[in-house]
């Protein structure tokens, strides 16, 4: 019984998902303030870069209180304003995620593509804009779909793995869902294969220097996309499977979504991007210079 299960280990999985929730925090917080801080980093792609990983930390933020709250507790509950909220939340932050990485895309586009005209196109507004629209669309799409619905809680949080929508209008509001699946997940999709398509075809015809700088920025960006994609499957065909799909598969598939997912964006940027690498090695060096004389101290 996975219920008893959760109650007998429950101080257990308490202190794992606590540590990851303060792992997330500190591996996305850390990269924020190292582009805030450092001045050759604010640059449009740095700067979609942080937004991305404040979205992971609201991401965490919106499912990691109510989980620890819940291990502990002997029964979970949750009141009906506050699943709104936190299903509000969470569908608004995975919409600002995929317009986010269009934004880094069309960014990475322009650079590689028209380095001339880049600095007029990809100006400070430009990057104010995409930031706005990319957070404020996906809120109002999605608040409109969740005042048209009420919800039976049926899991370890308020997304489509554990819930059943019943809804007075369920024609309606199925296919106003298919207008905002496709405004916020699928054209973005499409647009950043076809952005990488064409960065592709014309670093493939340019010099070598061309497609080192191609394969550096991007590669991160790809692999953000592809993880991020695959989760977003699930979370979308689970609801259609939900009767074919057990509870405790379910649920380990959801706990990989909320534990994998914040950890990787942080991990893929700050390993795979060269200048944000080399400023957590300049900080990690400091750290391990200022604590050595701590040890010697103590010895």
């Amino acid at each position: 019984n996975p219920t008893s299960e959760l109650h007998k280990y429950r101080y257990l999985y308490f202190v794992v998902i606590f540590t990851l929730y303060i792992l997330i925090l500190c591996c996305n917080s850390t990269i924020v303030c190292l582009i805030w801080t450092h001045k050759n980093l604010h640059e449009p792609m740095y700067i979609f870069i942080a937004a991305l990983l404040i979205n992971s930390v609201l991401y965490s933020m919106i499912i990691y209180p109510k989980l620890l709250s819940d291990v502990l507790s002997e029964k979970q509950t949750i009141s009906y304003p506050l699943c709104l909220f936190q299903g509000f939340s969470y569908y608004a932050s995975a919409g600002s995620e995929f317009l986010l990485l269009a934004a880094m895309a069309y960014d990475r586009y322009v650079s590689i593509c028209k380095p001339l005209q880049y600095p007029v196109i990809m100006n400070r507004i430009t990057i104010y804009v995409c930031l706005i629209l990319a957070w404020l669309i996906p809120a109002f799409e999605i608040a409109v779909s969740f005042v048209m619905c009420n919800f039976t809680l049926r899991g370890i949080f308020c997304n489509n793995s554990v819930y059943k929508l019943h809804c007075v209008s369920s024609r309606v509001l199925a296919i106003y869902g298919v207008i905002v699946l496709l405004n916020v997940a699928f054209f973005p999709m499409l647009y950043i294969v076809f952005t990488y398509t064409r960065i592709l075809i014309i670093s493939y015809h340019s010099c070598r220097e061309v497609k080192k700088k191609a394969a550096q920025t991007c590669l991160p960006h790809l692999l953000v996309l592809f993880n991020y994609s695959l989760f977003c499957a699930y979370d979308i065909i689970v609801l259609r499977l939900e009767s074919d799909i057990s509870q405790t598969v379910g649920l380990i598939m959801t706990l990989q979504v909320v534990l994998y997912h914040p950890l990787f964006n942080p991990i893929i940027y700050g390993l795979k991007m060269k200048e944000i690498s080399k400023h957590l090695k300049r900080l990690f060096h400091q750290q391990t210079l200022t604590c050595l004389p701590v040890i010697q101290l103590n010895c």
